[in-house]
């Protein structure tokens, strides 16, 4: 699931049916695919969104970056 998370995020364009398949090949269903897929491209989306229009991070995330 993770590498096909990574995949659609850093390169849509490069996803193809075997992606699908490989997620059906480890027991999920086409529910839980479509929930994947959908999950991923909101975040994507949002971020661009935010992105775009120079949203800045809430402070607590530069915290977070702080105590690692």
């Amino acid at each position: 699931m993770l590498d096909y998370t990574y995949k659609l995020t850093l390169t849509p364009w490069e996803m193809n049916a075997s992606d699908v398949e490989t997620l059906r090949e480890y027991g999920f269903s086409d529910r839980a695919i479509l929930d994947i897929n959908q999950i991923t491209a909101y975040y994507a989306y949002v971020n661009r969104i935010a992105d775009g229009l120079g949203v800045p991070l809430e402070a607590f995330w530069k915290e977070l970056g702080k105590a690692n």
